[in-house]
């Protein structure tokens, strides 16, 4: 009998995120998403509830509006500027530039668009405003180690430079 999610275990899988409107394939992640369920929100509360007593092997879709995940568009956070006043390394559709607020916090803004005058970003999560289906594929489900919860995803084992450094006697 295999195990089934619940709180404590390791989870692995891959998804693809799919606009429910035109059927395109917006994100597919294609190597294993490890995650602990109930101690990690990296895929949001409407898909981990879904994936509760899910299998491996078993593929489910979950419907999301996106808004309620990253909340409404904000026209705000849409800036056109003219292309000098932006550095070279921006200068390309899809790159992503870091910026502060005013109480230090990061915002992530994406080029998304470009002439030969003006450059605009957006600093609105690129799925706000969409329906999408999640499409899950559960690839693994264990109890998780207890480094695992603490870190609440999967955890890579660093070298043992002890190990490397002993000489043979």
């Amino acid at each position: 009998m295999s195990d089934t999610i619940q709180d404590d275990k390791l989870v692995e899988l891959n998804y693809k995120v799919i606009d429910q409107k035109s059927g395109h394939i917006l994100t597919t992640v294609e190597f294993p998403l490890g995650y602990v369920h109930g101690h990690s929100d990296v895929l949001g509360a409407a898909v981990t509830e879904r994936l509760e007593g899910k299998s491996e092997g078993d593929i489910i879709e979950v419907p999301v509006d996106c808004d309620l995940l990253y909340g409404p568009r904000d026209e705000s956070l849409v800036f056109t500027d003219h292309i000098e006043n932006v550095p070279k390394e921006y200068r390309e559709i899809g790159t992503t530039i870091v910026a502060e607020n005013e109480k230090g916090e990061p915002r992530n803004f994406i080029v998304t668009r470009m002439d030969d005058k003006t450059l605009t970003v957006d600093g609105n999560n690129p799925l706000c405003g969409r329906k999408v289906i999640f499409k899950l594929e559960i690839l693994t489900v264990r109890d998780a180690t207890i480094e695992e919860i603490e870190a609440g995803g999967t955890v890579v084992p660093e070298a043992n430079v002890s190990d490397a450094l002993k000489v043979p006697v």
